[in-house]
This record gives C-alpha cells, sequence and structure tokens, in this order.
C-alpha cells in the first residue's frame, strides 16, 4: 500500500474516498470545514437532520458526485474533551475498518487536524498513529484457508497534514514501521505450533538478518547451550522432539562505544503444561505463548526499516514444553546458568525457567537496560484483564519511562511490586529457589523470581499474558506490545 503526505487542501485531491471527522461537539476542524464548503454545505444538513452525530467512533459512508471524490466517509471524533489519543484511536479503527471493506482503490486521510485533549500530544503523534493503525487494520491471516478472502482494494492513501517537511514524514514512516512490525508478530502468534517450532521461528530470524542488512542474526543450539550451562532453558524442552534454540538479532545504528538496550523474549511455541498438564479447554491458545518473542520480532522489524541511532540487541529463548518420557518433572532440581539452583515444582511454570538463563546470557552485552516480555502469569490478567500490560522492574526511572512510553504509544502499562517481602514465597528446602510461589500474588512471585537474575543491570519485565492475544470470535495475536517496544527504543536514541 502506498501511503503519501499532502499539504493540499482536500478539494485540491482526488480520491475514490474522502475521510473526515466530525466532533461530538465543538468546532469542526479545518480540513472537515473546507470539505463541508465544497459540498456546498451538505455535512453540516446531515450534521443538523441527526444522520450524522459525531458520536465516538460512529461512522457513515455516502456517496456523491461531480466532487473530486466518489464517496464520504464520516467518522465520528466524540467530544473534545474526551478525545484522549485512545479514543482519537478508536476514531481511526472505526474509519479504518470501514475503509478496508469498501470499494475505493485510493482514500484521502484528513483526521491529522483533529486536536486531542493531551496538549503534549503533536500533529506528528497523529500523523504516526494514522499510519500505525492504517496497517493495523490492513491485516489479515489467511495463509492457511483454502479459499482465499478477496484482498482490500485499497492501494493508495494520502494523508492530509499542514506541511510534508522531515519531521511529518519520519512520523508517517515512524506509524507505518510499527504497523509492519505488529502485522509481523501477529502473523508469527497466529501460525499453528506445529508449523511455528524454535527452530522455524529461528529460521524467521536468519530471513529478517537476510531482507535487512543492518540485522545480524546467531542461533544457538542446544549443545551450545548445554555447553554454557542453560540448564534451566534446556529443562523446558527435554520433553520435546523439538529442540530448543536460543536467538539473538543485532541491530547496531548507534556508536560502537554506546551499550546496547536489550529486549528478551520468552518464545514458548506450544505450552501444553509439561507433565503439569494443562485442561484441554482452550489449550490451543499456547501457541501465543511465544507471544514475547513474537513480540521482540516485530519490534525488531519496525527498528529495521526505521534505522535509528541507537544499538538494539533482541535475544529469543525458544522451547517447546510437552509432556514424554524424557520430560522433566515436577521436583526435578537444575543448575541455571547462573549457578542458581531450581527446584521444579510446576512444570507449567517454564516461562520463567528459559528467561533466567536468557537473561543471565544477555550480561555479556553490558546493556543500559533490559526489557523482558513473556506471557507469564494468569495471574496477571485477574489482576489487570487484558487492558493492561504488568510492569515490573528493578529501576524506578526504566519503569517510569516505559510507562510513558505505553501512555504515548496507547499501549499502557501498570507496574506492580517486587518487594523483598515476596522473596520469601520461593525459598525451597531443597535447592536455591523453587520455580512458583504458590497461589497468592503469582505474577509478582514470578517477576522476584525473575528479579534473581538480573541484579547486574537496569531490568524490567512486560508480563503480557493479558494483552498479547485475544480470545473468542476476534482469537488471534494482538500485536501488543510492539507499539511500546518502538516508542521506547526511540525516546533512547542519542541518550
Amino acid at each position: 500500500m502506498n501511503v503519501t503526505l499532502s499539504s493540499k487542501t482536500p478539494d485540491a485531491i482526488k480520491a475514490d474516498c474522502l475521510v473526515v471527522g466530525v466532533p461530538e461537539k465543538g468546532q469542526w476542524p479545518d480540513s472537515t470545514q473546507q470539505a463541508d464548503a465544497a459540498l456546498g454545505g451538505l455535512l453540516a444538513e446531515l450534521h443538523k437532520a441527526g444522520d450524522m452525530t459525531g458520536k465516538l467512533a460512529s461512522t457513515l459512508m455516502f456517496p456523491v458526485s461531480d466532487k473530486p471524490w466518489d464517496r464520504i466517509l464520516v467518522v465520528g471524533t466524540g467530544g473534545d474533551s474526551d478525545r484522549s489519543p485512545a479514543n482519537y484511536r478508536k476514531a481511526l479503527t472505526a474509519a479504518f475498518s470501514q475503509l478496508k471493506d469498501s470499494n475505493a482503490r485510493n482514500a484521502l486521510v484528513t483526521l491529522a487536524d483533529t486536536s486531542t485533549n493531551t496538549t503534549d500530544w503533536t500533529e506528528a503523534d497523529r500523523v504516526s498513529l494514522i499510519g500505525r493503525t492504517l496497517e493495523d487494520q490492513m491485516y489479515r491471516f489467511t495463509g492457511f484457508k483454502s479459499e482465499k478472502a478477496p484482498a482490500p482494494k485499497l492501494a493508495k492513501v494520502t494523508v492530509a497534514a499542514s506541511g510534508t517537511g522531515k519531521a511529518l514524514k519520519d512520523a508517517l514512516i515512524l506509524g507505518l514501521a510499527t504497523g509492519r512490525g505488529m502485522n509481523l508478530t501477529r502473523d508469527l502468534g497466529n501460525t499453528p505450533p506445529n508449523v511455528c517450532h524454535p527452530t522455524w521461528l529461528a529460521e524467521q530470524a536468519e530471513k529478517m538478518a537476510k531482507d535487512h542488512e543492518v540485522i545480524k542474526t546467531e542461533v544457538l543450539d542446544e549443545k551450545q547451550m548445554k555447553k554454557l550451562g542453560m540448564n534451566s532453558l534446556l529443562s523446558v524442552s527435554a520433553g520435546s522432539a523439538q529442540p530448543a534454540k536460543l536467538i539473538i538479532m543485532e541491530y547496531r545504528g548507534g556508536k560502537s562505544k554506546d551499550k546496547p538496550h536489550v529486549l528478551v523474549g520468552k518464545g514458548i511455541t506450544f505450552d501444553s503444561g509439561g507433565i503439569s498438564i494443562k485442561p484441554g479447554e482452550g489449550m490451543d491458545e499456547m501457541k501465543y505463548d511465544m507471544g514475547g518473542a513474537a513480540s521482540v520480532f516485530g519490534a525488531m522489524q519496525a527498528i529495521a526499516e526505521i534505522k535509528p541511532a541507537i544499538n538494539v540487541v533482541a535475544v529469543v529463548a525458544a522451547a517447546e514444553n510437552m509432556p514424554s518420557g524424557t520430560a522433566t518433572r515436577p521436583g526435578d532440581i537444575v543448575t541455571s546458568m547462573s549457578g542458581q539452583t531450581i527446584e521444579i515444582l510446576n512444570t507449567d511454570a517454564e516461562g520463567r525457567l528459559v528467561l533466567c538463563d536468557a537473561l543471565t546470557y544477555v550480561k555479556r552485552f553490558e546493556p543500559a537496560t533490559v526489557v523482558d516480555l513473556a506471557t507469564l502469569t494468569g495471574a496477571c490478567i485477574i489482576a489487570l484483564g487484558h487492558q493492561a500490560t504488568g510492569l515490573f522492574s528493578n529501576d524506578d526511572a526504566l519503569a517510569e519511562q516505559l510507562t510513558a512510553a505505553g501512555e504515548r504509544a496507547c499501549d499502557r502499562v501498570w507496574r506492580l511490586p517486587i518487594w523483598d517481602e515476596y522473596q520469601p514465597l520461593l525459598d525451597s528446602n531443597f535447592a536455591d529457589m523453587q520455580n512458583i510461589g504458590g497461589r497468592a500474588a503469582g505474577s509478582i512471585t514470578a517477576a522476584c523470581f525473575l528479579s534473581r537474575f538480573t541484579k547486574d543491570y537496569r531490568w524490567a519485565h512486560l508480563d503480557i499474558a493479558g494483552t498479547a492475544w485475544h480470545s473468542g470470535k476476534t482469537k488471534g495475536s494482538s500485536g501488543r506490545p510492539v507499539p511500546l517496544l518502538v516508542d521506547y527504543l526511540m525516546s533512547n536514541v542519542g541518550k
């Protein structure tokens, strides 16, 4: 899809469809007023008659004749005082969802001058979100259907803005790249586990390096991991016919002396629970247990397109958790790469077992920061639902930076504690620690477990169990928290 900027007035641009925003209350944006003038006041008449109310995310599409556009799509943007960035995004989503299913081949989108109630949100922020939401709404996953649904006809989009200078162009590029990164994450997450196993995931990392010369990929096999002492990670793959992989992707866009920002993704390509097997209902969704890894891939895809002046290292701990005669048992004790011993009381608490060795491994990069992402605990869903990602950190400044990035990106997080008072819940009679802490504070004790392997650097843990995918009729990967990660990394450029 070809997406460009234009500073021309709406009546000077031909398009199959013109997209305008109408508020529920307040003054209409300049672009909407210009379109209404070109239509002889038709929009004002429809508004007065109640045919379009401006209610948030409401839409109305109708044909016009003898105009530069064949049809108009009006989207309601709600009240000015209620138009948060998140609500602005809802309006964009509604508009692009309808646009995707229309017969329009090219569209003119005039929503960048619709203001939000956040004072630090600029036109560039709105242009970026337009690009991201456009890519997001055009997404379809049809590779495994025998009869393919028709692809959207939309091939060209012009985004009306106040100018076409570098700042706005860069904002559009950032938004589009973020959206494409989200879609890669969704592709990986939606791919069935008989295809998406650790070796296949490693192949996708190698393909990324081939497609982007700025990415360097290395893959460690089980023999190499065994030599490194990654017995905790290997305990998870012990019951599977699919060998584990440690995937390392490096982007070096900053100065050679700049310390890298490291992303670590949990890549459990299918989680049966192992010997502590899960209930059958909903187990198919455990293909999404590599949501952290998929998000890391998506963020690296976006960074490879944007090419910012920053160094980023991504590490994915990929394994399949299956029951068999060789699987790890409850009661087994393993020695992690750090030398700390772990009594495994529940093999379904496997994410922390692969992450702890990956978090030890990344010390060799002397990181500026480390952020791990994992669909780690159902307890986080109980605590925060599906709206916010759980955030844990040993560094207040890092936690604040991630929180701010989440607010800007409409991809929110909520910080939870990892106080020392929780650590005794992981005490073991037979090893340095056990891998579960009981039912109470489950997401917190999981983060406390990881914190024992991250004392040498600034670290944050994102529990994305509630945000990485949707269930029910809309089942599928969400692409979160790629927007958060991209915003966070871009906020560190030049620092």
